[in-house]
């Protein structure tokens, strides 16, 4: 059922987290399964919606958004608000407000949302959306009472509460008459405006059912894997005779399987590509378009980005590879400890625990590895890089 209420998305953020992968484009703009993240929420706002209004930075182009979404999306109105500075999540949203007349959904524009999730919080005004997670020292955590939230508390060390928040709000405008100050960091939190609201107003939660925050890297993983779980099954390329195929699997149009390709299902194959002969794609890889996979590669829960070439013999294991890369023949991504612990990557000068038992590299775009290189787990390589015929990666490459 579609409503007046306007939908604000919060897509001006920098993304330092997701570096390599966003210098060349903001992360909201990563595409899963053919889409940007972007798109991926407007298909769940679209027929909900009438309008929503895209909070960017001055420095962005509209025109490559406008191009991006294309008319797609004709029953939607898409409007632009400028965050003239980045002064935080509380900052970005303000700067929306001429735009807003009354009730309005807000939300992050690098997380995943769904529709059904969203038809729930439409019945519980004024209301925020949140859900268990496993980990909540890491989120925004809120605890409530009988549906509506008590206290809201970021990042706690000892959470009391796994709810965490998802920055997806259905609010008044009038949320924007509190005052808040800047925190810590020096940003202006939308989460005060939350605190300020709920002393004397009551804020129901609504409880996800599926919620994807895309703040990390391998982060993408996880949220391909969701998008495979739940695409359909599609063949409009041509496989020749040979191949093995099982499980859902996606592929495009103008693609070609060679012969003797083995395809382990879920698996998407984006426009125009050629696979094999003899390669091993498993469970939850996702192929851009144009994308050339040589022989006897062997590609496993992975993303790759557009235009990328992996040449024979090579492994891809639980990573994530940009648009415009070109891996040599022998590369090989090392996605397993020898000791079994869990793998660290460098943020932001910081050695950050991804808690995943298996992570291999991130490969920002543009990147090309010589013949034979071997990337050590949880390392990145920055944009128009290059290995050496034999390099052994045992650190980040920027």
């Amino acid at each position: 059922m579609k409503t007046n209420i306007k939908a604000v998305i919060l897509t001006a953020g920098r993304g330092e987290r997701m570096q390599p992968l966003s210098f060349q484009k903001q992360k909201h703009l990563i595409r899963l399964l053919g889409k940007s993240i972007l798109e991926h929420n407007l298909d769940q706002l679209n027929n909900i919606v009438e309008e929503v209004i895209l909070v960017i930075r001055p420095d962005d182009k509209c025109k490559e958004i406008k191009d991006l979404i294309g008319d797609r999306y004709k029953k939607l109105k898409i409007k632009y608000a400028i965050q003239e500075k980045a002064l935080g999540t509380g900052d970005a949203a303000k700067s929306a407000l001429s735009l807003i007349k009354d009730k309005f959904f807000l939300l992050n524009g690098d997380d995943l949302y769904d529709k059904k999730d969203i038809q729930k919080v439409l019945k519980k005004f004024p209301c925020l959306l949140a859900k268990e997670v496993k980990q909540p020292k890491f989120f925004g955590i809120v605890e409530e009472e009988k549906g509506i939230i008590k206290s809201f508390i970021e990042k706690p060390s000892k959470p009391k509460s796994n709810l965490a928040n998802s920055g997806f709000y259905f609010l008044s405008k009038e949320i924007f008459n509190f005052s808040i100050e800047k925190s810590s960091r020096g940003e202006y939190e939308f989460t005060d405006y939350i605190k300020q609201f709920i002393k004397d107003n009551k804020l129901n939660v609504v409880k996800a059912d599926q919620w994807i925050p895309v703040s990390y890297c391998w982060n993408l993983l996880e949220a391909n894997k969701a998008l495979l779980s739940v695409a359909k099954k599609l063949n409009q390329g041509k496989i020749e005779s040979g191949c093995h195929i099982s499980g859902k699997i996606i592929i495009s149009r103008g693609t070609v399987i060679k012969g003797g390709t083995y395809i382990e299902g879920p698996v998407w194959i984006g426009k125009d590509c050629v696979i094999g002969p003899n390669s091993f794609l498993r469970k939850f890889t996702c192929l851009g378009d144009n994308c050339r996979i040589g022989q006897a590669v062997e590609i496993k829960n992975s993303v790759i980005g557009d235009n990328t070439n992996i040449a024979h013999l090579s492994y891809v294991g639980d990573s994530i590879i940009g648009d415009n890369c070109n891996l040599g023949a022998e590369t090989i991504t090392a996605n397993l400890r020898h000791d079994g612990k869990t793998i660290k990557t460098n943020i932001k000068n910081k050695l950050i625990d991804t808690k995943r038992i298996k992570f291999g590299t991130v490969l920002g775009d543009s990147v090309k590895t010589g013949i034979g290189t071997l990337i050590y787990p949880g390392r990145k390589i920055w944009p128009n890089k290059k290995t050496l015929p034999g390099e052994k990666v045992i650190k980040d490459i920027k």
